[in-house]
């Protein structure tokens, strides 16, 4: 399905206002995609299980940090799943000037 926004504006000035916001946006959703993978691969390393395998066969026992370590991974794994949908969805947006 493809959703179609119509940008009306006075200035030019203003729809590169909104193309470098657009861009900024992708920019900071990169960044946060890499530290967040960054975090999960410190854990990996610590544990030496991927994050697929420790989301599948893991608990919190298994962990020295226990809990408390457990929601921080799978909270950084969730993350990175939701980061990565919305650059996606955000490359889809296309910019067309009438």
């Amino acid at each position: 399905m493809s959703v179609q926004i119509t940008l009306e504006a006075s200035h030019r000035k203003s729809v590169q206002t909104v193309t470098q916001a657009l861009e900024s946006y992708e920019a900071r959703l990169q960044a946060s995609i890499q530290r967040t993978r960054r975090r999960l691969a410190a854990f990996e390393e610590r544990y030496g299980i991927s994050t697929s395998r420790f989301l599948k066969e893991m608990t919190a026992e298994d962990l020295a940090g226990g809990d408390m370590e457990y929601v921080e991974w799978a909270g950084e794994a969730k993350l990175l799943h939701g980061l990565e949908n919305e650059l996606r969805e955000l490359r889809d947006v296309r910019v067309q000037l009438s």
